[in-house]
């Protein structure tokens, strides 16, 4: 059968990208493997020479003392309940405020909107200082409730920015008609502008998840005690002062990576037309 007749494309063109693309695969899926050997190796074998690329004994076993070794279950329920009020929150106020964004007139909205992509360009880390100071005055430190606020802050700028973009894509004739047949605008925004905005909430939903739970140096600020640690700061514990278990440290990353990869497989076709959306007119 001829490559024609297959549909296979086989000029320099093709082969040159999948060859681009298969070293692209493997570049990113190594640091993947190389989590995952190391999660079931053995103590004895890390630092193994001459090292190997799989374990010479599968310890398996590591999976299960990760749970025991460290309060684990704790760290996760703490990120799970942390990420998920933070990303309850950004909802709460992204929302409304993107649909104000891109309906409403008001004085000072184009420098309203200026502002927020302003806001996108200075990393959480510089602010840390200021926030730190804040928190203590206030005597929260310590607090999760600090931390689902702190994190919805730090992500609405981008929620509320995104999804005025995709408000502002829908006709606005669909809502008037809503409210012509006794809607209110709110009404119109909860049962008809949201349900077509789906894949734009379903991309700041999973903007504002993983920038929570994957935080480290906010956690690390604001949490003192060892039962409201979350599940990066969590990892921290696998380093000792004179050693690492490094096998214990991979196994709990690999739990780590759990929730978020579930999410994305749940939500995928969303985030896909999120992501993609004014990109075909």
């Amino acid at each position: 059968m001829s490559a024609a007749g297959t549909g296979i494309r086989k000029d320099p063109a093709s082969r040159l990208l999948l060859a681009f693309l298969a070293v692209t695969l493997v570049v990113s899926a190594f640091p993947f493997f190389y989590l995952l050997s190391t999660a079931l190796r053995p103590r004895s074998e890390i630092f193994h020479y001459p090292p190997s690329w799989l374990p010479h004994t599968w310890a398996w076993s590591n999976f299960a003392d990760i749970w025991t070794t460290v309060p684990l279950m704790r760290y996760l329920l703490n990120s799970l309940l942390v990420a998920g009020g933070a990303t309850v929150l950004n909802l709460v106020v992204a929302v409304p405020a993107g649909y104000a964004l891109a309906r409403l007139h008001f004085p000072g909205r184009a420098v309203f909107r200026q502002l927020l992509l302003v806001t996108q360009m200075f990393s959480p880390v510089v602010l840390i200082i200021g926030l730190f100071r804040l928190v203590s005055g206030w005597g929260l430190i310590d607090q999760p409730m600090v931390l689902v606020v702190t994190y919805a802050a730090l992500s609405v700028a981008f929620s509320v920015s995104f999804l005025a973009g995709y408000f502002s894509s829908i006709p606005e004739e669909i809502e008037e008609a809503a409210m012509v047949d006794g809607c209110s605008r709110l009404t119109a925004l909860f049962r008809v502008v949201l349900p077509m905005a789906m894949p734009a909430v379903v991309t700041a939903t999973v903007f504002a998840f993983i920038s929570a739970w994957n935080d480290f140096m906010i956690a690390l600020t604001f949490v003192s005690s060892p039962d409201n640690r979350t599940l990066p700061l969590g990892l921290y514990s696998f380093l000792g002062q004179y050693t690492v278990q490094w096998h214990y440290l991979m196994a709990a990353s690999l739990v780590t990576i759990v929730p978020v990869v579930v999410l994305f497989l749940i939500i995928e076709k969303h985030l896909v037309r999120g992501l993609t959306a004014g990109a075909v007119k």
